[in-house]
């Protein structure tokens, strides 16, 4: 049966099949596994309006509840991140602003702009990382962000003068709801700025782990400009970030308030020449994934059979879509070390291997670390270097399987 786009209704031609995937942060108890849910992982382009996008959706429900275990301030690179992109918000919001931030987790951003005395609201489903944030006084509503919200919040407390969201808007199919809500709250001369992984990067990397069922969108900017425009919204400036493997700030304003930037032009223009979008580079793609796959598992079974320890490092979401389409398990990586309590002592989706505290990974030293956080690598390395200094090394598959 076709698919439709989720933002056009064009045809969506699927091009990665990532096959049968968990919950990426469902994570499991060693001692009483649970049922656990499992969906198709499978990737799409749109045929009109380019948008890249899971062909199946997995309930919001499932994903973004209580037990949510990521907390954005877990990076000490991510908090200096957000502080900075906070006091830049503000700088250029004009006097007494009003921020709202769409998944605004354990309010890392919105701390600051609290700090600043500026007034602010976080809208965040996920109850213990919403919680956590309160701790700091930061404003949050318990809920998911969309049409109905955003009325709300614009009766109550008037129109915004920036809407933010990091490694949110990715993460929401429903995506007409979320662009009606925004086009209700924000001010006249106000700005949405949200910032995602960015399609390009995944392309140029193969770094097929970003794609998991919390990313449900992977954006580029001429998809992102066909995106708003139905909502009397334009594109008005990019911004390249180094952040989670390459990512892109999208500055979106009500049609006509802002002149775009001359880096809007530049970018759609360099997606075109690549090719972005079109059906050979996403073949190209596919196939550079399942040569990664191969490759990785290739060593892995080699190391095992020589006798050598292989261990992960960072029980990341997107780690679980690697260990699922790599079949790999327990009998090749003997655990997976993470700085989060809330994984520690429990088993990854699907693939089952243990999680340990960080405290495990020196006691002692693998021969060998699988490391799932690459986008944090250079933090992980140089915290890390007694690990080295023991002789062990560190396997990587992004770019492509080597051993470092």
């Amino acid at each position: 049966m076709p698919h439709a786009c989720q933002i056009c209704g064009g045809a969506l031609e699927e091009f990665l099949d990532l096959g049968r995937q968990p919950l990426s942060d469902a994570f499991l108890s060693e001692h009483d596994p649970q049922d656990e849910f499992f969906y198709r992982l499978a990737v799409g382009a749109c045929s009109s309006c380019t948008m890249v996008q899971l062909v199946e959706q997995v309930p919001r429900e499932k994903m973004f509840h209580t037990d949510y275990p990521y907390y954005s301030s877990g990076s000490s690179v991510m908090r200096e991140h957000f502080q900075q992109t906070a006091r830049a918000l503000l700088d250029t919001a004009g006097p007494d602003p009003f921020v709202v931030e769409i998944g605004s987790n354990d309010g890392v951003l919105l701390r600051t702009v609290h700090e600043a005395g500026a007034r602010h609201l976080g809208f965040e489903p996920s109850g213990k990382v919403a919680a956590a944030a309160m701790e700091h006084g930061v404003r949050v509503r318990n809920e998911f962000f969309d049409a109905g919200t955003a009325a709300d919040t614009r009766r109550e407390e008037g129109a915004a003068d920036v809407i933010f969201a990091a490694n949110t808007i990715c993460h929401i199919p429903y995506m007409r709801s979320v662009l009606d809500g925004i086009r209700t709250l924000l001010a006249p001369e106000g700005v949405f700025v949200f910032e995602d992984p960015y399609f390009g990067d995944i392309v140029a990397k193969t770094s097929f782990d970003q794609i998991y069922d919390e990313h449900f969108y992977f954006f580029t900017a001429r998809s992102v400009q066909a995106m708003v425009a139905p909502f009397g919204l334009e594109l008005v400036d990019v911004e390249r970030l180094p952040v989670h493997g390459g990512e892109v700030r999208y500055t979106v304003a009500r049609a006509g308030a802002r002149t775009p930037s001359a880096g809007v032009a530049a970018l759609i223009a360099d997606e075109k020449a690549r090719g972005l979008a079109e059906p050979p580079t996403l073949r190209r793609f596919a196939a550079d994934t399942a040569r990664i796959r191969d490759d990785l598992r290739t060593l892995l079974r080699r190391l095992r059979d020589e006798g050598h320890r292989v261990v992960g490092y960072g029980a990341t979401a997107k780690s679980a879509t690697v260990t699922n389409f790599a079949g790999i398990g327990p009998d090749l990586i003997e655990f997976v070390c993470d700085t989060t309590p809330a994984k520690q002592g429990r088993l990854t989706p699907g693939a089952h291997i243990p999680v340990r505290p960080a405290e495990a990974f020196a006691d002692p030293y693998p021969d060998y670390a699988l490391l799932f956080a690459w986008n944090h690598a250079d933090e992980i390395t140089a915290k890390e270097q007694g690990f080295r200094a023991a002789g062990g090394k560190w396997i990587r598959y992004v770019p492509d399987v080597h051993v470092s």
